[in-house]
């Protein structure tokens, strides 16, 4: 029914970690139809992330407020449009720029009637994210090619990041690692508290003493995080305000990291650096954790399959285990 298209649009207006788990469905896509020019528009917040990745055509932004008016002129500059999320805005101007459009099934059995294919969703949290993304491009037959995140770091980011290493005095730390320390307030149980994290990191100087901290921090979060710098001495820092590329760039130039369940934790899982995400009960490493990393020493919560609500703390995962799991982590980085 779809034939072989030549122009693709992918609509995903989400998150920074929604964005990113839709990237080996990107990946699939340009795979199945090597040919083919793929286009996404993103959120403008979060597009960025899918800059420069090799398998895109072009990246660009869209919100259902503006896609309202966009699409007007006749014709259809697209053989085939997907459609992530269920803002109808989106999908109706998927619909009015390409000739087919594959979503997953809206409340408006209208629109429905109106898709090429109308994709069921599974359960919310009954599989990995990538998987629940992978299901629009499934339902046209194509296989995955992959499960690993995407996010590329251009050679001119990576020496802004290397210098930026230097103007923080940070290039000798050894080794260096990057916490992610807050997500964002409607989600804020997934937190791990602050003390554990510096509890933490006072057990890694005492195991390499030469160890420094880059704290990687939201606008919204700089003072809080400000103080556990300032406890920890040098050479700890918070990098603040950086866009989503320059945050990333210097990302792949740590060492290790361990991090809450955010945006930045998926971008950390796109490198091949230790990595220790720290996860829930409620949102659990088979729904939202690295795939196909061959360094994620990631950790659920203890209670996971057992009694779990938003009130369960994430301090029952104690310092003890998140530092067994770090000191495997930067082992297995080449740290003895």
């Amino acid at each position: 029914m779809i034939g072989t298209p030549r122009s693709i649009l992918v609509i995903n207006v989400t998150r920074i970690g929604d964005t990113l788990l839709a990237t080996p469905a990107l990946r699939a896509l340009a795979k199945r139809w090597p040919e083919a020019k793929i286009t996404v528009l993103a959120h403008p917040n979060r597009a960025e992330v899918l800059e420069h990745l090799p398998f895109l055509h072009a990246v660009g932004t869209i919100e259902k407020k503006r896609a309202v008016l966009m699409g007007r002129m006749p014709g259809r500059s697209y053989d085939l449009a997907l459609v992530y999320g269920h803002d109808a805005a989106l999908v109706e101007y998927a619909l009015r720029v390409a000739k087919r459009v594959v979503a997953f099934r809206q409340e408006d059995h209208g629109l429905n009637d109106r898709l090429s294919l109308a994709v069921e969703e599974a359960k919310p949290y009954s599989e990995h994210a990538v998987h629940g993304a992978l299901r629009l491009v499934r339902a046209l037959g194509v296989e995955p090619a992959g499960l690993r995140l995407a996010f590329e770091v251009t050679p001119e980011e990576q020496g802004e990041a290397r210098a930026r290493l230097r103007t923080l005095e940070m290039d000798r730390a050894s080794p260096r690692i990057g916490l992610k320390v807050v997500s964002f307030p409607t989600k804020a149980y997934r937190d791990w508290p602050l003390e554990c994290f510096e509890e933490l990191c006072r057990r890694v100087r005492a195991r390499w003493p030469g160890a420094g901290f880059i704290i990687f921090a939201g606008p919204d979060e700089k003072d809080m995080v400000r103080g556990l710098v300032d406890r920890l001495g040098a050479p700890a820092v918070q990098l603040a305000g950086l866009s989503l590329r320059a945050a990333g760039a210097m990302m792949a130039e740590l060492d290790a990291y361990v991090g809450v369940d955010t945006g930045p934790t998926h971008i950390m899982g796109t490198f091949d650096v230790p990595m220790v995400g720290l996860y829930h009960c409620l949102l659990p490493r088979s729904v939202y954790g690295p795939l196909d990393h061959p360094l994620d020493f990631s950790l659920d919560h203890p209670r996971l399959g057992g009694d779990c609500s938003e009130s369960t703390p994430m301090a029952e995962m104690t310092v003890d285990m998140v530092f067994n799991r770090l000191q495997e982590a930067l082992v297995a980085g080449g740290f003895r």
